[in-house]
């Protein structure tokens, strides 16, 4: 057993690694706070602030199970640790939980009666949970619900004799319209709605035809480019194209999910990348992210910033025209690219997801949601998931799935990574993250992969992030979520 003084010196030990620890969180060195206050835990696991720290520094990486763990660990050691509870409901709220998030947001107002920021956030949590429930009181079931898409003509909307803006001359978007339109976006113009409707309406159409799991043929000695999540940086979207070229049949791309949410640029990156999909299907490919969804729009700002810049009926025709992306992509029969994982359970073929009805808002459990959600791991095996959805799969995971599908690699998103791409699981797997200083805090480089055929050996190339219009991330999100971020 050791002695006391040992245990006094752990203790003291413990609380000089925390203050490490808390001065990487400032420099916005999350994984190294969480590593620092790990060695805290281990020398003193009773202490339950190095718990709820350690839960925040998982917040900010988006590991909100991880953090609801932690934060309930801290909880069970001081019930009447109100930071505790209040990191909890934090991670609950950026999950969509909303009611969970409520019953800790009025525990810390039991504890802390006269704490006015816990009251201002009881209140907003207050009108999250009441909005949630008038929604679910007037939803429709699905199979009642009608196409939004079909009820819009974009004819019928007059364009007045004013507008200065890109203008698409009857049905085709063409490539001039479409470098209009970004440089309009760079001056921080608006383009009119009639347009924005035609170029989303047409990329409907195009996405619905398509399957589940797409089939991509490169030609030798032709190229193919793929990008990770851009969420809504349209001035790093723009930087990719000046680094490698504008989408054509002879430069395609593929963009792997989370165009939109958390960068306040969302509806200039989705609608440049749903014109060149209008403009050429074969220039620009387009796979489902998580973020292309309902319940993530509503709480990291693309439903408010679609509202602000455009209407209401253009939030629900957003959320139409994602259910109809495709999840999953197969380059030259031997690269599959998702935007999250892999799956709870082996065995899954290519036909298994080719039969996915995608056309839904993504479910909480199956393969659509592991195919949206999951994450690699080191160890082998599989492990519940940080993010608290989804699972974390091992490198032997990934293996078995490529040899049974006849496959070199997988590709897939989902993850900030310091150098804009990570390579795992014995060079099988690599994460491509295109959105580069996430945010405007993570200090990441962003990047994308080059194929060449025949070889496709992947080329990495990596960028950093350019200046942008003072618009903060997040400005567009609902309040309550900016107020812990």
């Amino acid at each position: 057993m050791p002695t006391m003084a040992a245990e006094k010196s752990d203790v003291l030990l413990a609380e000089q690694i925390k203050q490490q620890a808390n001065e990487a969180f400032k420099a916005n060195k999350f994984s190294q706070a969480i590593d620092l206050y790990t060695k805290a835990i281990e020398l003193n696991g009773q202490n339950a602030v190095y718990w709820a720290n350690r839960a925040f520094s998982h917040a900010k990486l988006e590991e909100y199970g991880s953090a609801i763990q932690d934060a309930s660990r801290a909880i069970e050691i001081d019930p009447k640790y109100s930071k505790g509870y209040y990191r909890r409901g934090a991670a609950y709220l950026s999950m969509g939980k909303f009611k969970d998030a409520l019953k800790d947001f009025q525990q810390v107002k039991r504890i802390s009666p006269n704490d006015p920021d816990a009251s201002k956030k009881l209140k907003e949590c207050e009108k999250a949970v009441t909005k949630l429930k008038f929604a679910e009181a007037i939803s429709v079931p699905t199979s009642e619900q009608r196409s939004v898409a079909e009820s819009i003509d974009f004819r019928t909307i007059d364009v007045e004799p004013q507008y200065a803006g890109a203008r698409i001359e009857g049905d085709v978007i063409t490539l001039d319209f479409v470098k209009q339109m970004m440089d309009d976006f760079k001056n921080q113009k608006s383009l009119h709605k009639r347009y924005a409707f035609q170029i989303v309406l047409q990329t409907r159409e195009i996405l619905m035809a398509l399957p589940s799991l797409v089939d991509i043929n490169v030609p030798d000695g032709k190229h193919f480019t793929v990008c990770g999540d851009v969420h809504g940086q349209f001035f790093d979207l723009l930087n990719i194209f000046e680094l490698n070229g504008l989408p054509s049949d002879e430069n395609p791309y593929l963009f792997n999910g989370d165009f939109v949410d958390r960068g306040s640029f969302s509806v200039e990156v989705i609608l440049t990348l749903f014109a060149f999909k209008c403009m050429s299907p074969s220039a620009i490919h387009l796979s489902r992210g998580n973020h292309e969804s309902k319940s993530m729009n509503k709480i990291y700002g693309f439903e408010g910033e679609v509202r602000s810049k455009l209407s209401d009926k253009f939030v629900e025709l957003f959320a139409e025209v994602f259910c109809y992306l495709p999840l999953a992509h197969v380059i030259n029969e031997k690269i599959f690219v998702v935007h999250g994982g892999l799956f709870s359970t082996d065995g899954v073929k290519l036909s298994d997801i080719r039969a996915i009805d995608r056309f839904c808002e993504p479910p909480e459990e199956g393969l659509m949601c592991e195919i949206l959600w999951s994450d690699p791991q080191p160890n082998p095996g599989r492990g519940p998931s940080k993010r608290g959805v989804g699972l974390s799969f091992g490198g032997d995971v990934t293996k078995r799935f490529l040899k049974d599908n006849n496959l070199d690699l997988v590709v897939r998103s989902h993850e900030v990574k310091d150098e804009g791409y990570e390579i795992e699981h014995d060079g099988k797997l690599i994460t491509v993250f295109s959105a580069p200083n996430y945010c405007d805090q993570m200090g990441n480089k962003g990047a994308f992969i080059r194929f060449e055929a025949p070889s496709m050996e992947p080329k990495i190339v990596t960028f950093s992030a350019v200046p942008h219009p003072d618009v903060k991330p997040m400005a567009f999100a609902s309040n309550f979520l900016r107020m812990f971020n």
